[in-house]
């Protein structure tokens, strides 16, 4: 009886810790999809962009997203919008919580006509 109850609680902790696991990946993605749409999209060298503040606000959100994974950033700024074209890149910055500046290089992986699929690197 006490090797059943033993086997269960090891496997309802391995359970557990392996769906804690998949929400902190899923958490702690990089990636982004988003739709260009009259209030996401902008005009940058006559190309269609994804406006800067909706590239600075979703970095800075998913930055550290959970406690073991990336630091806090703030105020995150982009320069420009981030162009509607596969391997397009900006370099936007933003700053810890000691003050200090912090370059998070933002890179486009996949466009389409209606979305861009975009990442970032901590």
């Amino acid at each position: 009886m006490q090797r059943k109850f033993i086997i269960g609680v090891v496997g309802g902790a391995s359970a557990v810790l392996g769906v804690a696991g998949v929400g902190v990946y899923v958490l702690s993605g990089t990636e982004s999809t988003t739709a260009l749409d009259t209030s996401t999209t902008v005009q940058v060298d006559g190309q269609k962009a994804l406006s800067s503040n909706i590239v600075a606000g979703r970095v800075q959100s998913k930055y550290h997203p959970v406690p073991l994974i990336g630091v806090k950033v703030h105020d995150v700024r982009c320069p420009t919008g981030l162009k509607a074209v596969a391997g397009a890149t900006v370099t936007c910055s933003g700053k810890k919580s000691d003050g200090s500046s912090v370059e998070i290089p933002v890179s486009v992986v996949k466009a389409t006509g209606d979305s861009v699929t975009w990442k970032f690197e901590r």
